[in-house]
């Protein structure tokens, strides 16, 4: 006798502060080569999570990891009170989002058939207007409505990557991860996406985002964590983490960090002198 899998149930959402994601002693591997050790991470509702490192040090196998792309040797990964294992792919999918470094569609699709994937788990929960509503904001948010019947083949990288985050934002979850969004986008566009995890930050989501512009990770970010062969290095506030003496000793490299004139936020320079 087949066993029919449990139908999907909406999520409900967490309050201010309450953990939506705990990663707990994880280790892991890519073939003979150990990528993460015993990281130790949690991120709450209302709070926005930038992930910092040099290449290599590990952030994006983080992710992968939490995503469930990478497999793990060690520790626990609890998503929404729950080992992300314990939930069918659709109830992940209803309770944490995530747009990879790398997106690539393999057919020409219009760009408002990609972002409207972002609903596929909502297929049994939303109303069709509802969804076209949501795809919609989604592509308004992410500064792509313009380009929504294109074809996702004749945009450029820049313009894929509005659209990918569009795909995000229209999942509706509540924990949004992101491994480098701003990398292909010019200054504009990166603010944009910012601005747009902020609001998201500021409703209640919680987000993890990778960047290679510390500058940019310490103007937006409430936590900044610093990731070093595989290891978590430094865990705080922008202002208590972005430090010469630290982000000199992870990046190898002479570093000068000095407050922004108006905001008081670091901005981390390589000192060139």
């Amino acid at each position: 006798m087949k066993v029919r899998p449990r139908a999907a149930v909406a999520p409900g959402r967490q309050e201010a502060g309450g953990e939506l994601l705990v990663v707990r002693g994880v280790t892991a591997a890519r073939g003979s080569r150990q990528v993460l050790t015993r990281i130790d991470l949690t991120v709450h509702a209302g709070e926005l999570i930038a992930l910092v490192g040099p290449n290599g040090a590990g952030k994006s196998s983080l992710v992968a990891a939490i995503a469930g792309d990478l497999a793990i040797s060690e520790g626990a990964i609890v998503v929404d009170g729950r080992p992300a294992a314990d939930w069918s792919p659709i109830e992940l999918a209803l309770r944490r989002a995530v747009l990879p470094q790398q997106f690539a569609v393999a057919f020409p699709f219009v760009a408002r058939e990609v972002v409207r994937m972002g609903r596929a788990p909502w297929r049994d929960l939303a109303s069709r207007d509802d969804d076209e509503r949501r795809v919609d904001a989604a592509l308004a948010a992410a500064d792509a409505a313009d380009l929504a019947d294109r074809r996702i083949t004749a945009l450029s990288g820049g313009e894929r990557a509005r659209i990918a985050l569009a795909r995000l934002l229209a999942q509706e979850t509540q924990l949004l991860l992101l491994d480098e969004p701003t990398a292909a986008l010019d200054l504009g566009h990166q603010e944009i996406v910012m601005q747009v995890l902020r609001e998201r930050v500021a409703a209640g989501d919680g987000v993890v985002v990778v960047l290679h512009d510390l500058s940019l990770a310490a103007a937006h970010a409430d936590r900044m964590v610093v990731v070093d062969d595989g290891r978590v290095v430094a865990d705080g506030p922008p202002a208590t983490v972005a430090t010469p003496e630290l982000l000199e000793a992870v990046y190898r490299a002479p570093i000068e960090v000095i407050a922004h004139p108006v905001t008081g936020a670091p901005m981390v320079l390589p000192r060139r002198w």
